[in-house]
């Protein structure tokens, strides 16, 4: 499996994150023309390198030549939603803005369907964001984690006037997330780097077993006493277990038996959306012999803070259990094959060079079938065959 680690020393921020992987190999021209069918106008990427107290990095700076800014949340969603990005860059980009909406909703205690961004509408971080999670893509990048990060101090000046670091939109934002105070004066970890890394990121902590093959740094634009860069590490994360790769998960359960059961489809919803690794339901029998329904969430460690918020909310319990365990996965990769029904993407999950499991993805299957009127089951086969026949043992 292909990994990322960041290490924040100097803290995180939209565009760092950008010249970082600039720097690792993403071309500034593919970026522009991944972001191009955000249908976004009035604006240009340029990167240049810069050293930063003897170290060199990527600067990449949006230079717009006007910005509407000032954009609600449902504004950036429609966007993302109309655009021609591909649908896993567009569901990405979404839970980042999503986790914005929420923070943004919970600091001026109004209601999500009428958060206005502010400057987090603004397009240079629509750019940020939705470049960040292209860029990784175009690096093949299947697991992000992330050192505890450094977050500065002193007061930074916003649109509602001198606040302290963190921010109140950052400390929401980090809600489970490890940080630390700076000896630095200056807001190192802005809300879009804290809303972009936090949705990202599985693991935050020390890096884990990885092989490293290519080291990227983002430069910052403040000038420190320490080099104000974000380095992220890229190789292949070292499996453990036989082929196997373990993380911690936290569980989150609670039972039910007063509730319209309509309202569990736009529960799951959310929870998918703030990052939900899964979510299911389980039929069981409760006190005074009523049925209920046992909803469990499974999720990265460090989000269940965020989707136990989305519980209490959404549901009629009162309480969740919420426990960690240990998961372990087969290392996978996605393919894209070609049929004769079209483009279809596949996982393949392997234990070392042996493949295990050819998956199709089921959203490409299930639009090919409804386009075309051929049963869902066949679609999926001509996928495994198609894979099977460009993959012949012992390739």
């Amino acid at each position: 499996m292909k990994a990322a680690h960041f290490d924040c020393f100097s803290g995180i921020s939209g565009n760092m994150i950008l010249g970082a992987l600039v720097d690792l190999g993403v071309g500034v021209d593919e970026l522009q023309a991944c972001l191009g069918k955000l249908r976004l106008k009035g604006y240009r990427l340029e990167a240049r390198r810069v050293e930063r107290r003897g170290i060199s990095g990527m600067y990449v700076e949006l230079v717009a030549e006007a910005d509407e800014g000032g954009r609600t949340l449902g504004d950036v969603l429609g966007l993302i939603d109309q655009s021609d990005l591909d649908e896993d860059i567009r569901q990405l980009s979404r839970r980042v803005f999503v986790r914005l909406g929420e923070a943004e909703a919970r600091v001026h205690n109004v209601d999500v369907d009428r958060v206005r961004l502010h400057e987090l509408g603004a397009t240079d971080t629509i750019v940020d964001v939705v470049g960040a999670v292209a860029g990784l893509k175009m690096l093949g990048i299947e697991r992000v984690t992330c050192s505890p990060l450094n977050l500065g101090r002193g007061m930074v000046k916003c649109d509602h006037g001198l606040l302290p670091i963190p921010a109140p939109m950052t400390a929401e934002l980090l809600r489970g997330v490890p940080v630390r105070g700076g000896d630095v004066d200056g807001e190192l970890t802005t809300p879009t780097g804290a809303a972009i890394i936090s949705t990202l990121a599985t693991q935050f902590g020390e890096m884990p077993a990885l092989r490293v093959d290519r080291v990227g740094y983002g430069a910052g634009s403040m000038d420190l006493s320490r080099p104000n860069l974000l380095r992220v590490f890229v190789g292949e994360a070292l499996e453990k277990a036989e082929g196997q790769i373990g993380e911690r998960v936290s569980v989150l359960e609670t039972n039910i038996d007063d509730m319209n059961p309509e309202f569990y489809d736009h529960i799951m919803e959310r929870l998918f959306e703030a990052g939900a690794l899964d979510v299911f339901l389980t039929p069981v029998q409760m006190k005074k012999n009523r049925p209920g329904t046992l909803l469990s969430v499974l999720a990265p460690a460090d989000m269940a803070d965020r989707l136990l918020d989305i519980l209490l909310q959404e549901s009629t319990t009162l309480g969740v259990r919420v426990s960690e365990r240990e998961r372990f996965c087969l290392p996978r990769f996605c393919q894209t094959v070609k049929t004769r029904f079209g483009d279809i993407r596949v996982k393949v999950a392997h234990r070392g060079s042996l493949v295990v499991k050819v998956l199709p993805e089921y959203e490409d299957c299930k639009r090919i079938a409804r386009e075309t009127g051929v049963a869902i089951s066949q679609v999926y086969g001509e996928a495994q065959k198609s894979w099977q026949e460009a993959n012949p043992p012992g390739d």
